[in-house]
């Protein structure tokens, strides 16, 4: 049954939550990863990186937390910086910042950097016999439960489901959503021509549309339907079809493309689902989770119950597919259903295929170290 009437639903919420608050123990919580103040000479390559690359990322975070406390000074002192003065930017951060290294809940020090980018796919805004994979707005009966009223410790945290008759339930998985759902009826953005570029562009979150008169639209993440993320790279490995050094995003659509009557049924095999909005034309790059466009190759995707949004992030990993190293200062802007963790993170490379050749490419471990504002340091486990 789809219901419409808001207070209804938000009074039939309340007494749902109510009820499971005293009738169910509190989820498990995950252990808390530790912080341990650093000095800046432990950031390889400190001294020496251009800091310049990465300021204007840092003037987008400060659009969003300049009114907030410990930035509201922070921002007002970067507007006066020059913006082609590494040295003039390094001192500000070593004046207004403290170093923290990252470190996981069993104390490693290190974790997976993969990459993510802003990919192109050829669609209409009408189905056709080449446009036929939608691409959907957030569907009305999608419901979104806040944890944390229930249970504080779980602040930030949301559950997704929809209304069956008078109970909330899970919300529909990948495989009923491609087989149809009657509620998602006329929530069609576009129509793709390609079921695993669409695939993608769930992974990425954010994309272009390019359309029969060559015109582009953007779209951007929305919202999920509640399920873990689940590799589907990982999956044709346990099934023998790659080994884990060929399991790139490349490899995948090569595989795709060879098996087009298993595709549906391993696209199945991860149940997250991604939906879509249709973002303004004069955007010039994606919004990440901040609400601030992101900077290819300097806005990083991280676990927010951990890493606060908006914060200086130092890197220290390696160039993809390589042992190069890549070590560089960027700026926690977005999150990510798959990144999951203390030192984990999504790189993301930019839009095109180059950013996409680069961060399909990405599986490299590396270490973090968050620039904490002074007066506003973590505490220490």
């Amino acid at each position: 049954m789809l219901v419409t009437d808001k207070k209804w639903l938000a009074l039939a919420l309340g007494v749902l939550l109510a009820a499971c608050k005293t009738a169910l123990p509190p989820p498990a919580v995950p252990p808390a990863p530790s912080f341990a103040v650093s000095k800046w000479q432990m950031l390889p390559d400190w001294d020496s990186i251009n800091l310049t690359l990465a300021w204007p990322a840092f003037l987008e975070s400060c659009h969003a937390l300049q009114s907030r406390p410990h930035w509201q000074e922070i921002c007002a002192a970067a507007a006066q910086v020059p913006a082609d003065d590494a040295a003039a930017q390094r001192a500000f951060y070593e004046t207004w910042f403290v170093p923290y290294q990252v470190y996981n809940a069993d104390g490693s020090d290190q974790g997976l950097i993969t990459g993510y980018y802003e990919p192109k796919l050829y669609g209409s805004r009408v189905k056709t016999k080449r446009f036929r994979y939608p691409l959907y707005a957030a569907p009305d009966d999608l419901l979104q439960v806040d944890l944390g009223s229930v249970y504080p410790q779980l602040k930030g945290m949301r559950l997704r489901g929809r209304l069956e008759g008078n109970r909330v339930v899970p919300y529909y998985d990948r495989a009923a959503i491609d087989a149809g759902k009657p509620s998602l009826q006329g929530r069609e953005l576009f129509w793709v021509d390609n079921a695993v570029d669409l695939f993608f562009l769930q992974v990425q979150g954010s994309g272009r549309i390019e359309l029969p008169d060559g015109s582009l639209a953007k779209v951007g993440y929305a919202d999920q339907n509640g399920y873990p993320y689940v590799s589907i790279g990982r999956k044709l490995v346990e099934m023998g079809e790659l080994t884990l050094d060929q399991a790139s995003m490349q490899s995948i659509k090569d595989w795709a493309a060879k098996n087009p009557d298993k595709l549906a049924a391993l696209l199945e095999q991860n149940p997250s689902y991604v939906f879509f909005r249709e973002l303004p034309d004069g955007l010039a790059a994606p919004l990440g989770a901040l609400g601030v466009p992101l900077t290819g190759e300097y806005s990083l995707a991280v676990d927010a119950r951990t890493i606060p949004l908006g914060a200086p992030v130092f890197l220290a990993t390696t160039e993809p597919d390589s042992n190069v190293p890549l070590n560089r200062l960027m700026l926690a802007q977005d999150t990510g259903g798959a990144i999951r963790g203390a030192v984990r993170a999504d790189f993301f490379w930019g839009f095109g295929d180059g950013a996409g050749a680069q961060a399909g490419r990405m599986k490299q471990m590396g270490k973090m170290w968050v620039l904490f504002p002074k007066g506003a340091e973590p505490a220490l486990n």
